[in-house]
């Protein structure tokens, strides 16, 4: 970790910071202006309808797409340009609505390819080291897929699947998890498996920021709750007063039928 980052990395600090941050496609503006703190260990669900720019939100925090204007800043450093292996190295990891593996790989070995480009890189493509092998196998364990460690990954199942998404952010150490839709597809038992690892995560200090539809999962999670139409935020406060919100209500919770749970 750069010795800017660490000083930085105090109970005071912000974790991220993002002021102005636009996004233009054309004349589309998929991301508006938009201004988001996040607090060291804070917890952030984000919804809002489809098309409302949450992913695209991603993608530029993330760096996977560049700023069209505005600044992104990560433990008081600004990462505007920086790309998202470098992030990586520093502590921002991210995982996808999809659940991309190396299927031919087993569990474990695609947990291992991951610390290629995160804080634990041997600087180079193969690692052998003890401790690498090691930090895979313990971040298995924490994650629940020891036991499938062995098995290749083309015929796990879809909760496991995303479990080793996570597993794979997870074996670089980040300071910051943004996941995109973790839950969506999963069956409502498999949703409060994943809920208590989120839970197990949120415990140990981690800072969460998470976009996700099913209400019942960023109410279990989060403590706090974003809400974004036409790229813009619509919304920011606790997820318990999401219902009682009238925009809220009115371009996502009710046009989409979704209930928030008591």
């Amino acid at each position: 970790m750069d010795a800017g980052l660490t000083c930085m990395s105090d109970r005071q600090a912000n974790a991220l910071e993002c002021r102005g941050v636009t996004k233009r496609f054309g004349a589309l503006v998929a991301v508006d202006r938009v201004d988001f703190t996040v607090g060291v260990g804070e917890v952030v669900g984000i919804g809002g309808p489809n098309g409302a720019g949450k992913t695209t939100f991603f993608d530029l925090i993330s760096g996977l797409t560049p700023m069209s204007e505005g600044t992104i800043r990560y433990m008081g450093q600004d990462i505007a340009g920086t790309a998202p292996h470098d992030l990586c190295r520093k502590g921002l990891s991210r995982t996808f609505q999809l659940n991309p593996g190396f299927d031919d790989l087993t569990v474990y070995e695609n947990v291992l390819a991951a610390q290629v480009f995160g804080r634990r890189s041997a600087g180079g493509l193969l690692l052998t080291r003890r401790a690498d092998r090691e930090a895979a196998r313990a971040v298995l364990a924490d994650i629940g897929l020891a036991d499938i460690a062995d098995d290749r990954v083309a015929g796990i199942p879809v909760l496991a699947r995303k479990k080793l998404m996570v597993a794979t952010a997870m074996v670089n150490e980040p300071d910051i998890l943004l996941l995109d839709e973790p839950v969506g597809g999963l069956t409502p038992p498999e949703i409060e498996e994943f809920i208590a690892l989120m839970l197990q995560l949120k415990d140990q200090g981690l800072t969460l920021i998470f976009i996700e539809h099913v209400m019942h999962f960023l109410m279990a999670v989060a403590g706090r709750a974003m809400i974004m139409h036409q790229g813009r935020i619509i919304y920011d406060g606790t997820p318990q007063g999401l219902s009682s919100d009238p925009t809220v209500t009115e371009v996502y919770l009710g046009s989409a039928g979704l209930e928030v749970p008591a």
